[in-house]
C-alpha cells in the first residue's frame, strides 16, 4: 500500500527516517541496540580515546543528545570514561562488552545495509546520499 505524501518536505523527510530508523532497528534487534547506539558504538571504537565534544561533533549530534545516549551505554557496561579522576574531559572507550556487542551486531547492520541496496538499488541510494549531504549543507 503506497502511503500519501505530504505537502510539507520536513514531514517527508522526516517520515523517511523513521522508516530506515525502523529498518535498522528491526535488523538490530536481537543485539540489544538501536542504530543510534550502534552507530555511536562505532564512531567511539574507530576515534578511541575520544571526548564527548569531538564524538558530538564527528557524529553532528547536540552534546546534550550524544551525553544521553551515552549514558545508556555506559549502564550496560559498553563504554567507559578513562579520564583521571577529577578532570573535567571524559576520555571515552569501548569495554571488551562493548566491542563484543559491535562485533556481534556488526552482521545485523550489514544485513540492513545489503536490505536498502537491494531494494532501493545502489545508484539511487547514492543519489539519496549527494541529496541529504546538500540538505545537511543549509545548516550553518
Amino acid at each position: 500500500m503506497k502511503k500519501e505524501s505530504s505537502v510539507c518536505n520536513c514531514v517527508n523527510i522526516r517520515r523517511a527516517s523513521q522508516a530506515v530508523t525502523e529498518i535498522y532497528d528491526g535488523y538490530l534487534s536481537e543485539s540489544g541496540l538501536k542504530i543510534g547506539q550502534f552507530s555511536m558504538l562505532r564512531h567511539i571504537s574507530y576515534m578511541e580515546p575520544v571526548n564527548v565534544s569531538r564524538l558530538a561533533e564527528k557524529m553532528r549530534l547536540d552534546r546534550t543528545t550524544l551525553v544521553r545516549g551515552l549514558k545508556i551505554l555506559e549502564k550496560e557496561g559498553y563504554v567507559a570514561d578513562t579520564s583521571d579522576a577529577g578532570t573535567r574531559s571524559r576520555s571515552l572507550k569501548l569495554t571488551v562488552e562493548g566491542h563484543n556487542v559491535l562485533a556481534e551486531a556488526e552482521p545485523m547492520w550489514q544485513a540492513a545495509q545489503k536490505h536498502l541496496e537491494e531494494h532501493m538499488g545502489k545508484d539511487t541510494l547514492k543519489d539519496l546520499v549527494s541529496l541529504l549531504s546538500k540538505l545537511e549543507s543549509l545548516t550553518p
